[in-house]
Parts: C-alpha cells; structure tokens; sequence
C-alpha cells in the first residue's frame, strides 16, 4: 500500500536531495547508464517508484527534445515534490557534469597537453560500455515483456542499425503501432497490469503526486507547474533575444541561437543530435577541429551527467577562439555556461509545461500502449548505440559496407585495440558475472587507464 505524503515512509526533500546527489555523482555512462543507474537507486533500493511507473516517465521524456535521463530526473522530482523537487533533481542532475567539462575545457585549452586524461578516458571508455551493455539488458527485461514489444525493438534495431533510420521517425512510427494496436485490441498492446511497485514505499496513486495529499489540492500545484513552466521560457527565450538584438555578430549570439534550435530539435537525446553539432561546429562555424570535437565527446561521456554536456564544451571552444577578448578563458567560460543555459532552461519548460498533462492522460490506454511501444523502440536503438560503441571503443578502424539502402559499420578486423578490447572484456565479466558496483568497475577503469599511459602502452 503506498505511503502519502508526510506519512512514515515517505521521502522528504531532505532525503529527496540527498538521492538526487548521489544519482548524479554517478551518473556516467550516457543516457543508458543514467538511467539504469535511476532505476536502480529509485525502483530497486528506495523502491520509491514501480517498474510501470518509472517506464511509465521514461516513455513521457523520450518524446521531449533534449537529454532524456536528466528530464527524467526533473519529472520524476516533480512527482515527488512538485516545482521544488524538479529543480532540485534537475539542477543536481547537470551540476558535477557542468562542473567537471568546465574544468578539462580548462585544461585543454590552457595547455593542450591532455595525455594523462586521454589515458582515463581510455579507462574509462571500457567501463561505460560495459554499463550501457547492462543497462541495455535492464531496461530491456522490463519494456519487453511480450512478442509485440519484442518484435517492435526488433524492427527499431535493423531500422537504425542496417538503414540508418532518423530517431524520430522510429519514435513516431512506434507511437503509432502502440495507439493503434491498443485501439484495435490485438493482445500485446493492452494495459501494462497497472502502476505496481516493488516494495512498499512507491509514487504510484493519485493521493502521492506532487507533495500533496489531498488529491482535489493537485489542481492548483498543476497551476503552478504550468506557470513555472512559462517563466523557464522566459529564462531561456529573453537573453537569446537580448544577445541577439545587441550583439548581433558576436559568437556569443551564434552560440544562443545555435544551441537554442538544438534544444527544440534534439528529440532523442544526444546521440540523435550528435553528427549536426559536429557538421555545425567544425565546417560552418569552424568552432573545433574534428579530432578536438571527439575529444569533448570523449570528455563527456566519461564525466557525470548527460552526453549532451559535450556541447559546452564546444561553445567553450568557439568563445574561446572567436570572442576576440583580451582575456579567451574568461570569454570561453561565459561561451561554455551560456551553451549550457540555453541547452537545459528549455528542459525544465518542457517537464513543467507537459507532466501534468501526462498525469491527467496517464490512465488512457492507448496512450500508455503508444508510450509503451516507444520505450520497447528505445530498446533497439541503445543496442544500436552500445554496438557502434563497441566497434570504435576496440577497434581503430572502421569501414562502412553499403548495399543498397543497407549500411553497416564494420570494423577492419587487423586494427584491434588489444589494450582496449581486453580491458573492455574484463570491464564486462565484472559488470555481470562478478556484480561489481559502478564505483568499483569506473575506478578500477581509470587506475587501469591511467597505469597504461604511464606505461606507454597508450597515447
């Protein structure tokens, strides 16, 4: 039975924030490893949430533009504690991420010389496969649970992988195949057995959304939703414009105009935007060079929090080379925090603007099975994305095979990485035969990195 608010059990936001740092300090891995990490900490061990239910959020979030993991964080904070858990789960969400890419934008501007970081990236780029392999696993035992959705992450994965399928099309496509069959009755589709829990301390009914424990009191802390929701647009439309209006030809104005159509764009999260901010930043606006746009990405997705922090370190860049400041670090700095602004001010507008809509339809079943089909979807492309991450991650050289509208990555089998691939190997047995903890696996990867590059093994 579940608690209400203020009942024993029930999380305060003391408790709340506590989680939510712990979350994000171990948040690596990409969007996959966030959000097995989520799942693990909020479903698993504080059994906060229900299997459905968690799904049930990650499948509103997949439909938003932006980094899906950290707006699955902000929904689910806002479910818990309304306006003030969102920003609390959100902020903290992006801080160590922010935080850790400003320092080695830093560094790498500063002196250039970023070898012994390339040695931890080269560490670490073993365990977070590992980890998104596992949380293809995870999450893939909980969406797929009948042949329809199986079937329908089937069809996601060869779509992406051998025809390279835009992420949006097989989102849409698979909310369509979800309505539908849900409205016609054909079994697979049907209701997914309710918002169940795993313990007995859950956000699932009515009468624990939002802090509130009178369910005829969520009506005004929806209204309240709605016009946080509204001055997040602000915050994000207003010093767009301004940068805009005033200064017109400066980098600083490309940067907020640029970064804001991503954050509109970007459904899918970053991998889906990836390649663009590469065409942009490297050959129209010749921000980076395009080994210096790998290493961001490297960067990110070896730090804490969203892949998509990549792109303050390439605002970072592009201030730091065409701001024209007497002093390029400050410029660059103010480059790196505004992409991150008018990355993420929209993220929090969406979350506000839309969660309460999707309380109020939650209980609709073709929306659900629609939303379902999503998540089973979402499957196929991580699996997509933990393959192509393999390939590069162990392999030096890859060559696209193409036949007809069939492409396919394949790796040039003699320029193995055996550094790469044994650490990969061994990062893998301890992920899931010896159940080693993320800490444990990450820290291990970077001694074992770093002790590489000293050695002159790597780099």
């Amino acid at each position: 039975m579940a608690k209400v608010p203020g009942g024993a059990g029930y999380p305060g936001l003391g408790e709340a924030t506590r989680v939510w740092a712990r979350v994000a300090a171990l948040s690596f891995g990409g969007p996959a490893g966030q959000i097995a990490v989520m799942h693990r900490i909020l479903v698993e061990e504080k059994r906060w949430l229900g299997d459905d239910r968690f799904l049930h959020a990650l499948n509103f979030c997949m439909l938003l533009p932006g980094p899906e993991a950290q707006q699955l964080a902000t929904y689910i904070g806002w479910l818990m504690h309304g306006v003030r858990g969102a920003l609390v789960a959100g902020l903290l969400f992006i801080a160590p991420g922010v935080l850790a890419i400003m320092a080695l934008s830093w560094i790498y501007a500063a002196f250039g010389d970023v070898g012994l970081v390339e040695g931890l990236f080269f560490g670490l780029k073993a365990a977070v496969l590992a980890i998104v392999v596992q949380a293809v696993v995870r999450v893939g035992k909980k969406a797929l649970k009948n042949r329809a959705m199986k079937a329908i992450a089937a069809a996601s994965f060869a779509a992406i992988y051998l025809f390279d399928a835009p992420f949006p099309v097989i989102v849409l496509g698979a909310a369509i195949i979800g309505w539908i069959g849900a409205r016609a009755g054909v079994a697979g589709f049907g209701g997914g057995g309710g918002h169940g829990a795993v313990g007995s301390v859950h956000i699932d009914d009515a009468a624990t959304l939002l802090g509130v424990e009178d369910p005829g009191q969520q009506a005004p802390a929806r209204s309240v939703a709605q016009r946080a929701g509204l001055f997040a647009l602000g915050l994000w439309l207003l010093p767009v414009a301004a940068l805009v209006i005033l200064a017109p030809d400066s980098v600083f104005a490309d940067i907020a105009t640029f970064f804001s159509k991503l954050a509109v764009l970007t459904f899918g999260g970053a991998y889906a935007v990836l390649a663009w901010v590469a065409q942009e930043a490297v050959g129209t606006y010749g921000w980076l060079q395009p080994g210096e746009m790998l290493d961001g990405l490297g960067m990110a997705e070896t730090t804490p929090g969203p892949l998509i922090m990549v792109l303050q370190f390439v605002g970072f860049m592009g201030a730091f080379r065409e701001a024209g400041w007497d002093q390029p670090l400050l410029a660059a700095t103010m480059g790196g925090l505004l992409a991150t602004w008018v990355t993420f001010a929209p993220c929090f507008a969406w979350i506000f603007l839309g969660a309460p809509w999707m309380e109020r339809l939650r209980e609709n079943t073709a929306l659900s099975a629609a939303l379902r089909a999503v998540t089973a979807a979402v499957v196929g492309v991580i699996l997509n994305l933990a393959i192509w991450f393999g390939v590069h991650v162990v392999w030096s050289e890859v060559a696209v095979w193409q036949a007809g509208p069939v492409s396919i990555d394949l790796p040039r089998l003699a320029t193995i990485d055996w550094a790469a691939a044994t650490l990969t190997v061994i990062a893998l047995l301890a992920v899931f035969k010896l159940r080693l903890g993320m800490v444990t696996v990450l820290g291990g990867a970077v001694l074992a990195g770093i002790g590489l590059y000293m050695a002159g093994l790597i780099g």
